[in-house]
C-alpha cells in the first residue's frame, strides 16, 4: 500500500474528491489544493578514531534492530544538514560534532509504522575531539570500533548505510576521504 492511499479526504476542505494526481501527489477536484510527498532528510555520520577504526552503533529498534548501524537520523523542522547531525550524534553517542564534511548521499527505503518511508540519507565525516563521553544512548543499544579494513557491510540493516560503508572503504583504501 502507498502511504498516500491512507490519505482520503482533502486535508484543506475535507472533500473526498482527493485523488492521485501523479505518482508522489494527490489533489483536490474541489479545491485545487495538491500535497506531494517528498523523501524525508536523514543524516548519517561517519566518525573515525586515531587507530582507523569507525565508529559503529547496534540498533536499538526496528528496523533492522540489532543490526550495526552509523550513528545518525531524521533532521528535525528548521534545523540545517549540520545542527541535525551534530543532534543525531550527541543524542545516540554522547558525542560533540566539532567539524563535518559531506561526503555523499544515497536513497534509502525506511520501514516504519507499516509504511515504507523515502528517505533521502546525507553521509557526513565528522571529527569529534573528546571520545572520553562516548556511551550508547537513544536509539543506539552499543557501539563499537571497527578498523576500516574489517567493515563487513552485510552486518549493516539498512541498505544505504550498506552501501555508504562500502563506498567508504573503497574511498578509504584509495585515499580519496582527506579531511
Amino acid at each position: 500500500m502507498h502511504v498516500l492511499d491512507k490519505f482520503r479526504y482533502c486535508p484543506v476542505c475535507g472533500s473526498a474528491d482527493f485523488e492521485p494526481s501523479t505518482v508522489k501527489s494527490k489533489r483536490c477536484r474541489h479545491c485545487g489544493f495538491e500535497y506531494f510527498l517528498n523523501p524525508s532528510a536523514a543524516n548519517a555520520a561517519l566518525i573515525m578514531n586515531g587507530r582507523d577504526e569507525l565508529l559503529v552503533i547496534t540498533r536499538k529498534n526496528d528496523p533492522a534492530k540489532g543490526t550495526l548501524d552509523l550513528p545518525g537520523g531524521f533532521y528535525d523542522m528548521n534545523e540545517t544538514a549540520e545542527q541535525g547531525l551534530a543532534r543525531e550524534v550527541k543524542e545516540e553517542t554522547g558525542l560533540t560534532v566539532v567539524s563535518s564534511r559531506l561526503l555523499f548521499s544515497y536513497p534509502n527505503t525506511y520501514l516504519y509504522s507499516g509504511f515504507t518511508v523515502h528517505t533521502l540519507d546525507f553521509f557526513f565525516l565528522c571529527r569529534v575531539e573528546d571520545f572520553t563521553v562516548l556511551s550508547a544512548h537513544d536509539d543506539a543499544a552499543g557501539y563499537e570500533w571497527i578498523a576500516v579494513k574489517e567493515l563487513r557491510p552485510e552486518r549493516f540493516g539498512l541498505d544505504s548505510i550498506r552501501r555508504a560503508v562500502t563506498r567508504f572503504q573503497q574511498d578509504f583504501e584509495t585515499g580519496k576521504l582527506g579531511f
